[in-house]
């Protein structure tokens, strides 16, 4: 089989044409936290402004990483999850998930979603692919998985009879209760078979001042400004595991989960606020 591509990126109406520099966009700032230079000065100094509220933020961002390196390796390698679909991928980085499950199995192929133009403008570099597996990328926003789900693409390079990982790092922070996280996640998975996996990561104010996760929740509340982060507590996050098999250790900080072989000291997970688990379909 040879390597599959799709996407936009060469189509008319680039998506380079829809990027704002001048208003903070989450890949973008996320991007900054990593230390990339796919960023803008509006990226920059919200990132920065964020990081004085919270001082450990660029190592949350790191540590998410890592915890979607670690997920990946499990589901491709212990699991033997040939197919993934990963929403609200961001800008490539090192270690993209196509990346990470191709150098386990060279064969896997991966599905990547994003509704953000400068990760459209990357598509090309997101999407090389091992020649025995495939990738497609899809210009689409999470809260519309039917329109995910129904992408000609996906259907192309994905089946759905068969066990997919579906993986949301990092992403379901950034929809408000108002769009109801939890019926869109659900509806992803119902149209998974049994054995498919759901790996997600999200952002929390458990470890946080109260002052702060007051400040926190009255933002997301008022709707604050593009890609404010609605952070929830830990009964919350474990909300979109509901009916699912989770593996050991269960929903924990991201820095804790199966981190064997990550660099010491650990952080704290109150350094990181950020939870993360997998689970399986039964």
């Amino acid at each position: 089989m040879t390597s599959e591509t799709s996407g936009t990126a060469t189509e008319p109406g680039h998506p380079a044409d829809r990027i704002d520099t001048s208003v903070a966009h989450p890949a973008r700032r996320y991007n900054y936290w990593l230390g990339g230079k796919d960023n803008f000065q509006a990226d920059r100094e919200s990132g920065d402004a964020m990081a004085a509220r919270f001082p450990t933020i660029r190592l949350s961002a790191v540590e998410n990483r890592r915890f979607l390196r670690r997920a990946v390796r499990h589901l491709a390698g212990e699991a033997g999850i040939r197919q993934f679909l990963d929403i609200g991928t961001g800008i490539p980085t090192a270690d993209n998930t196509h990346e990470v499950a191709q150098s386990i199995e060279p064969r896997a192929r991966v599905v990547y979603v994003d509704n953000d133009p400068i990760v459209l403008a990357h598509a090309r570099a997101l999407l090389t692919s091992s020649t025995e597996g495939a990738t497609a990328y899809l210009d689409a926003d999470l809260r519309d998985p039917e329109r995910i789900l129904a992408h000609p693409d996906l259907r192309r390079t994905l089946d759905l009879s068969a066990p997919v990982a579906l993986m949301l790092v990092a992403v379901l922070h950034f929809v408000p209760d108002s769009d109801d996280p939890y019926t869109t996640v659900s509806r992803l998975l119902d149209a998974l078979p049994a054995g498919s996996y759901l790996a997600a990561s999200h952002a929390t104010h458990d470890y946080l001042p109260p002052a702060v996760a007051e400040e926190a929740k009255a933002a997301a509340r008022g709707g604050g400004p593009h890609g404010v982060i609605n952070l929830r507590a830990r009964d919350e996050v474990v909300r979109f595991f509901d009916g699912l098999e989770l593996i050991e250790p269960g929903i924990c900080s991201v820095a804790e989960w199966r981190a064997d072989g990550e660099p010491e000291p650990r952080p704290s997970v109150a350094d990181v606020s950020m939870y993360g688990g997998v689970a399986r379909k039964p």
